[in-house]
């Protein structure tokens, strides 16, 4: 253990050292600016190919470029488009209350959760728990000391032209879909493809379901999603692959975290605030796949939605940046991607009792958001990363309330994310797709078979369901 950690010491002065840092350049820069250093080193990681995090600042928040998007093991035509983005500007048909801002602080240096069903999670608490758990046997499962077992993965599917009729929702792990709209939209979200989805590298938080494929392996990326900063939704190395692969995907990206992509040497990124749209055009210019050469144009409006979450890369930066989950509406289709959410606050349970017979305050920004941006033909929810309640469901839903935000937001089909990839909660691996099917019955919405049984399975994935790693579902 010791020798690995060593190693692994070793290597970030070796590409410090790679990048242009001697010893007393290292010094000097350690004093000069420690917290801009740490953060970096935190804050970036290092990205699959060993390089840390550096690059020029570059500001661009509207752009106009041609670019070829490329199509993985094809031979045929690439087409050019040109791409442009709009500025952002608040919804139209926005809620009342969402030019009162009450998301940002009032020293507007960061953002917070403006609702009653939100509380802080009281850290002394967390602790106190995990030190009872190494003791005392707890009401609720503590991770196993070996990894679970993976998610039975297939490769995907994709297609490698843009003409489909259908909407299409592949699901490449944790909160990562791969989205193809009829228009000929591409749209990917929240990827993270490396093993480990925090900047220390414990044995616990190894990724134990792998991707079904690498960034490297999709046809086409016009669009990525991030809802925010936490490592198991935003990647340094798998950002820097997405550019590398398709230069001309725009990075859509809540308040305030762009900067960290213009640090990171990414140029395209489009910052928005809750409430607040940017519309995304390409025009084809050159022949692609199964194309004849004539003009095409693709059209999208990407809008930032509230969520009940937080941000966090460092331990100064707390809040600094916001989380928002995301509407995406392309050639008459709508998606909507929550990003990472909860939807109640439970601080405690009385023995014998389920969290969800407490009266409760609940998040009132789902049922605004299936009245002002709905309804939605795709929504893609957590359902995973839930105990125990009093810990994480301020900040993640449990797949009831996964369910009430499927029905509040006015969804017509649903699908899972958020669970199957990383050992993040106490809950057993399966427990939140069992936990979703149950919900569904609850609410009128399931059937009455039971696990095993002849027709239970597609039962599981009808009306808001799940994906298997790789597998592609259409709308």
């Amino acid at each position: 253990m010791h020798k690995e950690a060593g190693a692994r010491v070793r290597g970030i002065f070796v590409t410090l050292r790679e990048l242009g840092f001697g010893r007393k350049r290292l010094r000097v820069r350690v004093r000069g600016q420690k917290r801009d250093f740490i953060s970096s080193l935190l804050g970036y990681g290092i990205d699959t190919r060993g390089k840390l995090g550096r690059g020029s600042v570059l500001r661009a928040v509207n752009s106009t470029a041609t670019v070829k998007m490329s199509g993985v093991g094809t031979s045929t035509g690439v087409a050019a488009y040109t791409v442009t983005t709009s500025p952002a500007k608040s919804v139209e048909n926005r809620p009342s209350d969402a030019d009162s801002k009450k998301h940002h602080l009032k020293n507007g240096k960061g953002f917070q959760n403006p609702w009653d069903s939100f509380q802080e999670l009281k850290i002394i608490k967390f602790f106190a728990d995990a030190l009872m758990r190494r003791f005392k046997p707890a009401p609720t499962p503590s991770p196993s000391p070996s990894p679970p077992a993976p998610l039975p993965t297939q490769p995907p599917s994709l297609l490698r032209t843009r003409s489909h009729p259908s909407l299409r929702a592949t699901w490449l792990g944790h909160a990562c879909y791969y989205l193809e709209f009829p228009s000929g939209l591409r749209v990917l979200t929240d990827p993270v493809f490396e093993p480990y989805c925090s900047p220390i590298h414990l044995p616990h938080l190894r990724r134990y379901t792998d991707p079904p494929c690498q960034i490297e392996d999709l046809p086409f990326v016009d669009a990525v999603l991030v809802s925010h900063n936490h490592y198991d939704h935003l990647s340094l190395g798998s950002v820097r692959r997405v550019k590398a692969k398709f230069p001309g995907a725009r990075f859509w990206v809540p308040l305030g975290l762009k900067s960290w992509f213009e640090s990171s040497g990414v140029k395209n990124v489009c910052e928005v605030d809750w409430w607040e749209e940017g519309e995304m055009e390409m025009r084809r210019v050159g022949k692609e796949e199964g194309g004849e050469g004539r003009e095409e144009v693709i059209k999208a409006t990407f809008t930032a939605l509230p969520a009940q979450h937080n941000s966090k890369r460092t331990p100064w930066d707390t809040g600094k940046t916001l989380w928002c989950g995301w509407g995406i509406e392309s050639g008459g289709r709508k998606v909507y991607f929550a990003g990472d959410t909860g939807y109640r606050t439970v601080t405690s349970v009385p023995s014998g009792t389920s969290d969800h017979d407490l009266d409760l305050p609940h998040c009132p920004a789902f049922s605004q958001i299936g009245a002002h941006a709905g309804p939605f033909d795709l929504g893609l929810i957590p359902i995973g990363a839930y105990e125990p309640r009093w810990a994480f469901s301020a900040v993640h839903a449990d797949p009831r309330d996964a369910v009430s935000i499927f029905l509040d937001t006015r969804c017509e089909r649903g699908l899972g994310m958020h669970w199957g990839t990383w050992a993040l909660t106490y809950e057993g691996v399966w427990e939140p797709v069992r936990g979703l099917v149950g919900a569904l019955r609850e609410r009128g919405l399931g059937g009455d078979g039971k696990e095993g049984e002849e027709g239970w399975e597609e039962e599981s994935r009808g009306v808001f369901g799940w994906s298997g790693v790789g597998e592609t579902r259409e709308f």
